[in-house]
C-alpha cells in the first residue's frame, strides 16, 4: 500500500509518544513517573461532570448538534469573549472544535495555499509544524536573539518573505512558560497587520499565570490588528478538561464559516456531551480555576529552585505561566558526556524511570520539558531520581 507524501513526510507527536513510553512502562509495572503530558493533575470539577450527566439523562445527547457546535454554546463562548477581550462578537464568530488542536489544524486546512509560509517562534508547541506540512504549507521557525527567549519584531522581520502568510504567537507559552507583555505583543500585532500576516493567538493557557503577571493577548487590539487575527482557545488546561475534547475558534465570520464547512466535511460535530460539560464550565465559579491556578503558582515557586540545584541544570528566564518547566541542560550533557537531549531523555527513562520531552521536539537542543501538573510527591521524588542519574554518570 503506497503512503501520501504528506504522511510519509509527518513526525508523530513527541509528547504523545513519550508520554504513551512511559505508560506502557508503568503497565508493566515499572514505577515510571511521567512529565511528559501537558496535561492538569486535577479532576474535571464535580459541576461541570454533573451537569454532563444530566444532559445524557435529559435525552440532550443523543442526536447529531450543529457542525459548529450548539448555538448556547456558542453564545456562551462569545459572551465571554466580548468580556475578556473588549469584542462584539456574536455565535456566528464562534466554531466549537475537537479540541484546540483541531482547531489549529482546522486554520491551516483555511488559510493556506502550497508554499504559503508560517512564522513560528522558537521554542514551539510540537504541532505546529507539523499541522502547517500536512496543510501543505512551510513553517519557518523564528529564533529569538534577546535574553527573554521571545521573539521581537527584528527577529521576525528577517524571516519575512514574499511567501509570508501567518504568524503563531503563543502566550502563555509551551513548553518554556513565557508571557509577552501587553507592549510585546502590540508590536507584534501591529507588524503582523502592517504586512498583511494573519495573526493566529493560542491562547489557551490564558488563565494560568503567577507571580502578579498579567495575561494580554493580541485579540484585545481592535481596528486593522483584530481584523488580521483569530483566536484559538479551549476548556482542557483551565478547567482541567483534557478528555472531553473541546476547543474553539473566534474571528471573522468570513473565516468562521468556511471553518464551519470544513468542521461540516471532517468531524460533523464535536461529541454532543462534552459541549454541555464545556458550556456548565463557562458557568463556573472563578474561584474554581483560581483555586487549581493557586496550586500551580505554588509548586512553581517551590521546584523552580529544586531544579537548578540539580547539576547542569539552569534556566535562562523563569517560567511565568502555563504549567512547564524547560531548563537549559547544556551543562548537563558536558558533565555527564551524552550527546544529547534525546539520548539524555532515553537514559534517564531507562536508568531511573523519569520520564521528559527533550527539547528538540519544540526545536530548541539542549533543553528538557518537564510538567508540574504532577503531585509534589512526583515532582518530590523525580528530581531526586534527576540527581541520582547525573551522579551516576558524572
Amino acid at each position: 500500500m503506497k503512503l501520501s507524501q504528506r504522511v510519509q513526510n509527518l513526525q508523530p507527536s513527541a509528547t504523545i509518544a513519550l508520554s504513551d513510553q512511559a505508560m506502557q512502562l508503568a503497565a508493566s509495572g515499572v514505577d515510571v513517573i511521567n512529565l511528559t503530558a501537558g496535561e492538569p493533575d486535577f479532576s474535571t470539577p464535580q459541576t461541570i461532570r454533573d451537569k454532563a450527566i444530566s444532559a445524557i439523562q435529559h435525552g440532550k445527547v443523543d442526536s447529531y448538534t450543529a457542525a459548529s457546535g450548539i448555538l448556547p454554546l456558542k453564545k456562551a463562548i462569545a459572551a465571554k469573549i466580548n468580556q475578556q477581550y473588549q469584542t462584539d462578537f456574536s455565535a456566528a464568530n464562534v466554531s466549537v472544535t475537537t479540541g484546540a488542536k483541531f482547531a489549529l489544524y482546522l486554520l491551516g486546512q483555511a488559510l493556506l495555499d502550497p508554499g504559503d509560509e508560517v512564522l513560528i517562534p522558537v521554542p514551539f508547541w510540537v504541532s505546529y509544524g507539523e499541522q502547517v506540512k500536512l496543510a501543505g504549507g512551510k513553517p519557518v521557525f523564528v529564533y529569538p536573539t534577546a535574553k527573554s527567549g521571545k521573539v521581537g519584531v527584528n527577529d521576525l522581520e528577517k524571516q519575512l518573505t514574499a511567501h509570508s502568510k501567518v504568524l503563531i504567537i503563543n502566550s502563555p507559552q509551551n513548553p518554556a512558560g513565557l508571557v509577552y507583555s501587553r507592549d510585546e505583543l502590540l508590536r507584534i500585532a501591529q507588524w503582523a497587520a502592517d504586512n498583511d500576516l494573519t495573526l493566529i493567538t493560542d491562547d489557551i493557557y490564558r488563565d494560568l499565570v503567577y507571580d502578579q503577571t498579567e495575561f494580554h493577548s493580541a485579540f484585545e487590539f481592535d481596528g486593522r490588528i483584530r481584523e488580521h487575527t483569530v483566536l484559538v482557545s479551549g476548556f482542557s488546561k483551565s478547567y482541567a478538561m483534557t478528555g472531553w475534547r473541546v476547543g474553539f475558534i473566534a474571528g471573522p465570520i468570513p473565516l468562521i464559516s468556511k471553518i464551519n464547512a470544513l468542521l461540516g466535511q471532517t468531524t460533523s460535530n464535536l461529541t454532543a456531551v462534552s459541549q454541555y460539560a464545556a458550556l456548565a464550565a463557562i458557568e463556573l465559579s472563578e474561584s474554581e480555576i483560581e483555586k487549581m491556578r493557586l496550586t500551580y503558582e505554588e509548586r512553581l515557586n517551590r521546584f523552580y529552585p529544586k531544579l537548578m540545584e540539580i547539576p547542569g541544570f539552569s534556566f535562562p528566564v523563569k517560567p511565568q505561566g502555563a504549567f512547564y518547566f524547560f531548563p537549559d541542560i547544556t551543562e548537563a550533557l558536558k558533565l555527564t558526556g551524552i550527546t544529547s537531549t534525546t539520548e539524555f531523555t532515553k537514559q534517564l527513562l531507562d536508568e531511573v524511570h523519569v520520564a521528559l520531552v527533550p527539547g528538540e521536539a519544540f526545536g530548541q537542543s539542549g533543553f528538557v520539558r518537564l510538567t508540574y501538573a504532577a503531585s509534589d510527591d512526583s515532582l518530590e521524588e523525580s528530581i531526586h531520581r534527576i540527581k541520582k542519574f547525573m551522579k551516576l554518570h558524572m
